[in-house]
């Protein structure tokens, strides 16, 4: 797979019936290994890892209603008074453009978080909630400021 610009881990990879699949650590179950999964994967590790957001507060792929249409977002991670993170993965060869800004800005135009993160394994852009609008940040703050701070 292709080299991202994150952390590399100890990942587990299996192959059935001509297809690979990479265990997942939040769900503790093995995923078709898509090059969107193998982003996803690798941020995943980078928030438990780096970032230090327990995994018991990272919910994938979790349903929400945006203009009466269910809508899914790839990584949503929970303080204790509710969610605080917005992850939009893509596969490397997606570009990150106005279209992918617009789509995280869709999924969170009803949960208003105080953090949105887009990212294709190469680039990421991070996004802290200030005043009406969001600010552009360098890197996600540590656990413990994500959710002190909100």
């Amino acid at each position: 797979m292709l080299k991202l610009n994150l952390p590399e881990f100890d990942h587990k990879i299996s192959k059935k019936e001509d297809k690979l699949y990479i265990f997942d650590i939040v769900r503790k179950k093995y995923i078709l290994l898509l090059p969107e999964e193998w982003v996803r994967q690798h941020f995943l590790n980078y928030l438990i890892n780096q970032i230090h957001i327990p995994a018991s507060h990272i919910r994938l792929e979790h349903g929400h209603v945006y203009n009466q249409t269910d809508k899914r977002s790839d990584i949503l991670v929970f303080g204790n008074e509710g969610a605080v993170l917005l992850i939009e993965c893509k596969a490397p060869h997606i570009a990150i453009d106005d279209e992918v800004t617009h789509q995280i800005g869709y999924y969170n135009a009803t949960l208003q978080l105080p953090y949105l993160a887009i990212t294709n394994g190469i680039k990421h852009y991070y996004f802290k909630k200030e005043g009406l609008g969001y600010k552009q940040i360098t890197e996600l703050p540590l656990w413990g400021e994500m959710i002190i701070n909100f």
